[in-house]
C-alpha cells in the first residue's frame, strides 16, 4: 500500500465528519476539518491522475476558504 492511501482514507473521513460538524455543530470547525481532509486526500488523486477530482477539491477549497474568511471578518474571529 502506498503512503498516500491511508492519508486519502483519513482525509475522506475528515471531510465527512467536517460536513456533519458544519451542519449540526459549528461552521468554522467543520469547514476547517473539511479543508484538512481535502488537503490530505489531494496527493492520492494527483498520483492516480484523477484530475477531475483535484479540480473539484480546488473549487470546494476556494468556496470554503472564502466562507471561512467571511465568517472570521464578520464575527471577529474564532
Amino acid at each position: 500500500m502506498k503512503a498516500d492511501v491511508p492519508l486519502r482514507i483519513l482525509g475522506s473521513s475528515l471531510v465527512i465528519i467536517g460536513w456533519f460538524v458544519v451542519v449540526y455543530i459549528n461552521v468554522t470547525i467543520g469547514a476547517s476539518l473539511s479543508l484538512l481532509g481535502d488537503t490530505l486526500a489531494i496527493p492520492f488523486f494527483i498520483r492516480t491522475r484523477a484530475w477531475d477530482v483535484v479540480a473539484m477539491i480546488v473549487v470546494l477549497h476556494s468556496v470554503t476558504v472564502a466562507k471561512l474568511s467571511q465568517g472570521l471578518f464578520t464575527s471577529g474571529g474564532f
